[in-house]
């Protein structure tokens, strides 16, 4: 798993890469909520695009993200354009209360 992070028009930018599965998520997990406590992150987009494997610790992980955002009125989007991610986002259910886009761009948009 690699993850990067980035700041974009103060909004915390979070791309993964690799497999977010039981190994990996809780040190992503710390890593992410370290860059909202030292960045004052209101919103986050979370790019899964180059995902090639995330199993229930990775819907975990971004479900925990999407409760500590909302609970500061914040909100959390996806970046998808995976097969295979999107038909797991889909089937957790988290595309009903998550916005996914394809692209970043379009994600900044709508945020």
């Amino acid at each position: 798993m690699h993850i990067s992070m980035e700041m974009m028009n103060n909004i915390l930018v979070v791309k993964l890469t690799g497999e977010l599965d039981h190994h990996s998520a809780e040190s992503t997990r710390k890593k992410i909520d370290k860059a909202i406590m030292e960045n004052n992150s209101k919103n986050i987009i979370m790019d899964l695009k180059d995902l090639s494997f995330m199993d229930s610790s990775g819907i975990g992980l971004i479900m925990g993200r999407y409760k500590n955002i909302s609970e500061k009125n914040g909100e959390l989007l996806v970046i998808s354009d995976n097969p295979y991610v999107d038909r797991i986002l889909k089937m957790s259910g988290l595309l009903k209360i998550i916005k996914a886009y394809p692209k970043l761009d379009i994600a900044l948009k709508n945020i």
